[in-house]
């Protein structure tokens, strides 16, 4: 079947199309950076899963697949604080979120959570019509969708209210 990397990938080009109707501009130069990054970003996803299934016990039980849920969510929000607090290229989901959050005033935090919770709405939606189920979404997806939006969101705060420096 396809890798989830690949479909990462796929979805990436999606999200540069909304960012254009969001912007009504678009940046041939960014858009290809994007991608760019996209792509090595993509076939880290692929390695990773196969180096995290080597290393790593599976999840043979519901108290070690919400550990690894918990412990995952704090790991995407301290990633995702300090990768977009650079000025860095974002990948294209990022960028995305970065333009619903200037673009209707909110937190990053929050349009993270518009967009997380709009994708598992839109996987929803096709998992049922082209499957006819859910996929493979779970409740952790669920809990992630709206969980790492208010953990980036504290994040901020700390980190504002402390004065800590992003990396």
């Amino acid at each position: 079947g396809i890798s989830v990397g690949t479909i990462t990938v796929f979805t990436h080009f999606f999200y540069i199309g909304v960012q254009v109707l969001i912007t009504r501009v678009l940046d041939i130069k960014d858009a290809a950076i994007q991608l760019a990054i996209a792509f090595l970003f993509g076939f880290f996803i692929d390695a990773s899963l196969f180096l995290v299934q080597l290393v790593l016990p599976a999840p043979t039980n519901l108290a070690i697949q919400w550990l690894y849920l918990i412990i995952s969510l704090f790991l995407i929000a301290m990633g995702l604080t300090g990768y977009t607090n650079v000025n860095f290229t974002l990948m294209p989901y990022d960028e995305l979120t970065n333009v619903i959050s200037k673009h209707f005033h909110m937190t990053y935090g929050h349009a993270r959570i518009v967009g997380d919770v709009s994708n598992v709405l839109l996987a929803l939606a096709i998992g049922f019509i082209f499957l006819g189920s859910l996929g493979s979404i779970g409740i952790g997806t669920v809990v992630a969708a709206v969980s790492v939006g208010c953990i980036l969101n504290w994040l901020m705060k700390l980190i504002k209210k402390y004065n800590l420096p992003l990396i």
